[in-house]
């Protein structure tokens, strides 16, 4: 962490649908196309925590200091939050086509991808 992140206030998140992702993250990687086909039905914003240019599609916004995924304690990548009012409502971790589908909403995600696969650590944690 850099400067007073420990001392500074949440960044806000925006209402919607939430994923932080890292291209580090083989699930991360496999859900590209869940976040396209997510992109075209809902408000989504997506955070990556190493390369700036992950994913090409739909363009992300770059946690290049961490801030958003340590205030929004981020454990694990891929996690989805769904933000009402700018206030986090629910969250899940990892792939799981069931869970994402009733958190956004829709339906059809991910097809011809597993039903489900573990995510990975969030640099946030990282020592």
């Amino acid at each position: 962490m850099t400067g007073n992140a420990d001392t500074a206030p949440a960044p806000t998140l925006p209402d919607g649908i939430v994923i932080i992702v890292k291209e580090e993250c083989e699930t991360c990687q496999t859900v590209v196309p869940v976040l396209q086909q997510l992109h075209a039905a809902t408000e989504l914003t997506v955070y990556t925590q190493d390369n700036a240019s992950f994913p090409s599609a739909p363009t992300a916004a770059h946690d290049a200091d961490l801030a958003v995924s340590w205030h929004h304690e981020i454990e694990t990548v891929p996690t989805v939050i769904v933000v009402r009012n700018g206030v986090e409502v629910e969250r899940t971790v990892g792939w799981m086509r069931p869970e994402w589908e009733r958190l956004t909403g829709v339906d059809g995600l991910g097809e011809g991808l597993p039903v489900m696969r573990p995510g990975c650590g969030s640099m946030s944690v990282d020592p």
